[in-house]
């Protein structure tokens, strides 16, 4: 049984010296000369060993994120900017050739197969990260993370001028919920044309990525990127091949059911062609939803109705509004997206949105807390690997959250109306999330196998996957825009190849949805005690943990599809 997290227990430092300063290499260099040169005389000694490597990566790791949370709070600082890019240029290449020289102290250790039967995940990690390390890969790392900046500067500096007033791209997300056609026309359009006056940038920009990539997997002795990343994101409970098949999936199991909600849509709407300015708006022509004003509001609504799915998680996110962990409202200068950062050393949570008043951002706020509640329940586990679980689980208890509390919508809708057409509309993203990240995952497996693609290919395989999965969007007279979609998706730019875990999570979070629908104890309580393994297990025991089963077949998605699409009719509207 999960059982109450300790919020305010420290963790202070013991191998690593207290006034040590993790921004200055002088400082850190010894320490890992000190580990380097110890010998583990027995398991336990190893043991002991593997916690101070632990705790100087938990270290090192969060003056990285005090670093980057900083910059993307306020891209348009450049003393935050400074600050993080000498970080990722001069602290974390010269981390990672000693931190590989520590997996190797390791693999040789005589004591290594002595240790615990916990360690075992562990070891697979280890070995894995040793066998991928090549010391000609690490500036050509450091090129990639200073590129992934760039990105970062230049999203965050876009905005545009609407009605007179000055916005970012994520506030205009309000205005495609007008229900006057024409406003949002004119918003989509201003935000398109937006993002492609960067066009050539954000192109030259990938061009380069994907020339870093392809080196960096050719090094490490793979054919293309793809074989690298899977490796890399240590997928050893799946390939390729899965992942082409979970694309057919959604075109079997998954199409059908969006193109009836786009059919829907348009015959509420009463247009000739659905477009894509058509696609946040309420097709009954009811006033958008507007479930709170400000990021305070947002996040005193948020705490009430986690504390409705259990007490003690209520508790949690209350400790992450008072000890100053949120940063939820958008503005200029802000990066994009939203995510959840570990401060390892102090192994707390930090949560960064753009929330600007919609709907959609209840659930968002709702998703990066299950990522902090997962961090919190495996707080106390010692080894820093441990303390984070595969992104494919974590994301089952940030979609798992979403999913749990929608019961509680109450908090925000006082009106029943609202509170059914919020439920239902929160359904609908959950389907609409398959095509999408079958778009983005099958456009990544194209752009990593076609090494030396030109744009023109690479637009027309980008235009032929969107089509694939569109559902029959109507982007006529909008071509340029149409080819230049996929620009808006950081992921591609940041971390690539991380895309189909949501599709997986959202799998595995749809079947803790079913248990909750038949015994609501007993799903928060798995949901709970899966959070708490951490990382311990390997990926289907997670699954497992929580009343899941690790599969993404269709042989799994359609009967949750089936019920999806049984509950949405239930909450329906009358007209």
């Amino acid at each position: 049984m999960a059982v109450a997290v300790d919020l305010h227990q420290q963790f202070p430092r013991r191998f690593v010296p207290a006034e040590a300063d993790m921004g200055v290499w002088s400082q850190i260099e010894p320490l890992f000369r000190t580990l380097l040169d110890a010998r583990p005389e027995s398991p336990a000694a190893l043991e002991r060993w593997l916690e101070d490597v632990s705790e100087l990566l938990a270290a090192i790791d969060e003056e990285r994120a005090r670093r980057y949370v900083a910059m993307t709070c306020q891209t348009d600082d450049p003393e935050r900017e400074r600050a993080h890019l000498f970080y990722v240029t001069e602290i974390v290449p010269r981390v990672k050739p000693l931190a590989h020289a520590l997996d190797e102290a390791y693999l040789t250790s005589p004591h290594r197969a002595a240790l615990p039967a916990r360690y075992r995940v562990l070891d697979r990690q280890i070995a894995n990260r040793a066998a991928l390390f090549r010391p000609e890969t690490v500036p050509l790392e450091t090129e990639e993370a200073r590129l992934k900046q760039q990105y970062q500067k230049l999203t965050g500096a876009m905005t545009v001028v609407f009605r007179g007033r000055e916005h970012t791209l994520p506030q205009m997300a309000r205005y495609l919920q007008e229900t006057d056609r024409a406003v949002r026309q004119e918003a989509w359009e201003l935000v398109a044309r937006r993002r492609l006056a960067d066009r050539e940038a954000l192109e030259e920009l990938f061009d380069r990525l994907l020339d870093l990539r392809a080196r960096i997997a050719r090094a490490a002795g793979f054919p293309d990127y793809r074989a690298y990343a899977f490796r890399q994101r240590e997928r050893f409970d799946y390939g390729p091949e899965d992942c082409l098949r979970f694309h057919d999936a959604v075109d079997a199991a998954v199409l059908p059911l969006v193109r009836r909600i786009h059919a829907e849509r348009q015959r509420r709407l009463g247009v000739e062609t659905l477009r894509p300015w058509d696609l946040s708006v309420d097709p009954l022509g009811r006033p958008p939803l507007r479930p709170f004003e400000g990021g305070e509001q947002l996040a005193a609504g948020v705490e009430e109705m986690v504390a409705r799915v259990d007490p003690e998680l209520g508790r949690q996110f209350r400790f992450l509004r008072e000890q100053g962990l949120l940063d939820l409202d958008s503005r200029k200068g802000k990066a994009p997206g939203g995510y959840q950062s570990t401060m390892h050393e102090r192994r707390v949570p930090f949560i960064f949105m753009n929330a600007v008043g919609v709907d959609d951002d209840l659930r968002t706020l709702l998703h990066e807390g299950g990522h902090a509640f997962h961090m919190l329940a495996a707080r106390d586990e010692p080894i820093v690997e441990y303390r984070e679980a595969p992104m494919e689980f974590c994301e089952v208890a940030s979609m798992g959250m979403e999913l749990l509390a929608a019961p509680y919508l109450d908090v925000f809708y006082r009106d029943p109306a609202d509170l059914r057409r919020s439920a239902r509309e929160a359904l609908e993203r959950v389907v609409l999330i398959f095509p999408w990240v079958a778009t983005i995952d099958a456009f990544q497996h194209w752009l990593y196998t076609h090494e030396g693609h030109s744009r023109a290919q690479r637009r027309a395989a980008w235009l032929e996957v969107f089509r694939r999965f569109g559902a029959g969007v109507d982007y006529s007279g909008y071509e340029e825009e149409e080819a230049a979609l996929w620009h808006r998706q950081l992921h591609l730019y940041l971390v690539p190849f991380y895309y189909i875990e949501y599709a997986i999570a959202e799998i595995g979070a749809l079947q803790v949805w079913r248990r909750a629908r038949r015994d609501r104890a007993d799903a928060v309580r798995r949901y709970r005690a899966a959070l708490a393994l951490g990382g311990r297990e390997p990926l289907p025991a997670l699954f497992a943990a929580a009343g899941a089963e690790f599969d993404f077949s269709e042989r799994t998605l359609r009967p949750l599809v089936a019920e999806l699409a049984a509950e949405m009719e239930t909450l329906a509207p009358e007209a």
